[in-house]
């Protein structure tokens, strides 16, 4: 008598529990109230992420600044206009004298200028491509986390209203004298439990709705509604193609090879140091006829200058041939080891895609529709007493556990997706099996 007055206590305290987790999760959406303008779907998510991140315009002035840079690399150097006074005349009673003068680099220079310009423009352009690449990425594995959350929010609701059923079970079989007390208070345990596994949940919404509020470019107090995924799709991706398109594709790689280009030209203005620059250029001499003894019809002398510099530090330029031969296979090297690491990301990204697709067809195809199968024909069993209640309470987390790892196995298939289109640079080979 004395134990089952103690179990009967212990019931209002599962109660006010339940209430304090229900107060918890009402108070956490009230405090950070949804922004109703902000996207829900996942095609407006990329769109004001395009319009408003930060990174991506910075590196899109950074591209700009490469591309404006193109045509100064190709333009000589401005003419000199120089112009002499002399205080006391001269012999020839000149007083005034103008000169104006072209340096001309040596040939081939400025052409290898706006060949090294303009390959780092596309060097900067392909950055930009990859900044884009990364964008997109980031905003489909944020977004598809929150989808999991929302999921995993609705999943985890459907299994607390299931936990009451059952616990309205437990009492009428319990006030009938068919079941223990026991089954009544383990089921109030589980909704106890349940409830706290929610309650976690919602706490993780605001942290994710901040991560992608940060790529929009939007404040990070304010709560995004919940995301509509839509319709998504498996994908095996065609191995074979794989590598292929990861070299001829992968932006960052494509930026590298400018580099190398850029590189390249950059060894050819270093060679030309080794020969002079040209100068020409005109003077006029303004004499005082008075003076000079010269008559009217006699003009102002005009003279044509040249001149050169003369390349005589040798050691100098070698020095400066070497220091841009040794970028050429710098940049060569970064490649290669830039091509090696993204082909062991590769691999290691179609691993979790195709170890993602085949738990995602595992759980949707076998054993949640298995699963339920269970918890409905344990609770039968157990209306009819011919099952205990510790095992349909094992019946109902076994359909909760798989139906999260579906939720769970789907995101990380959607989100190695991303990850591995990023790598590519646009679409996945795919095999086109169901």
């Amino acid at each position: 008598m004395h134990s089952n007055k103690n179990q009967t206590s212990a019931l209002p305290i599962i109660f006010q529990a339940a209430i304090v987790f229900s107060v918890l999760i009402s108070s956490a959406d009230s405090i950070f109230a949804e922004d109703p303008n902000a996207p829900v779907y996942l095609k407006d998510y990329l769109q004001e992420a395009a319009a408003k991140n930060a990174g991506l315009q910075s590196a899109y002035e950074q591209w700009r600044s490469a591309m404006l840079a193109v045509r100064p690399a190709g333009t000589p150097e401005d003419p000199k206009l120089e112009y002499d006074y002399f205080i006391r005349d001269t012999s020839m009673g000149d007083r005034h004298r103008l000169r104006i003068m072209q340096m001309l680099p040596w040939f081939g220079t400025l052409e290898a200028r706006t060949d090294a310009a303009s390959a780092a423009a596309k060097a900067a352009g392909q950055r930009y491509q990859a900044e884009y690449l990364d964008l997109v990425r980031r905003v489909k594995q944020s977004f598809y986390e929150y989808s999991y959350l929302a999921n995993a929010v609705r999943i985890a609701q459907a299994n607390l209203d299931l936990l009451r059923s059952f616990e309205q079970v437990a009492q009428s079989r319990y006030r009938v004298a068919a079941a223990a007390q026991a089954d009544v208070i383990r089921a109030q345990i589980e909704l106890a439990e349940m409830e706290d596994a929610l309650v976690s949940v919602e706490q993780m919404r605001r942290p994710a709705s901040a991560e992608l509020c940060a790529i929009l470019n939007r404040p990070t107090d304010v709560l995004l509604p919940w995301p509509v995924c839509g319709q998504t799709s498996l994908i095996r991706p065609d191995v074979g193609k794989i590598s292929q398109q990861l070299a001829q594709s992968n932006p960052e790689l494509k930026a590298i090879r400018f580099d190398a280009v850029s590189a390249r030209h950059e060894a050819d203005l270093a060679d030309k140091r080794f020969y002079p620059n040209i100068d020409l250029g005109v003077e006029w001499m303004f004499l005082n006829r008075d003076q000079s003894g010269m008559s009217g019809n006699d003009h102002d002398p005009v003279a044509l200058m040249f001149s050169i510099n003369l390349p005589i530090w040798q050691d100098s330029y070698r020095d400066k041939v070497g220091q841009a031969r040794s970028q050429v296979v710098r940049i060569r090297r970064q490649e290669q080891q830039k091509t090696n690491d993204l082909s062991a990301e590769a691999a290691r990204t179609i691993y979790d895609l195709e170890d993602s697709w085949r738990k995602t067809v595992l759980y949707s195809s076998i054993l949640i529709p298995k699963a339920r199968q269970m918890v409905q024909v344990s609770e039968d069993a157990y209306r009819s007493g011919s099952l205990d209640f510790l095992r349909l309470l094992d019946a109902q987390r076994k359909q909760l556990m798989y139906e999260l790892a579906y939720e769970r196995s789907l995101t990380t298939h959607l989100q190695q997706q991303a990850r591995l289109e990023q790598l590519l640079g646009g679409k996945i080979p795919d095999t086109n099996q169901p």
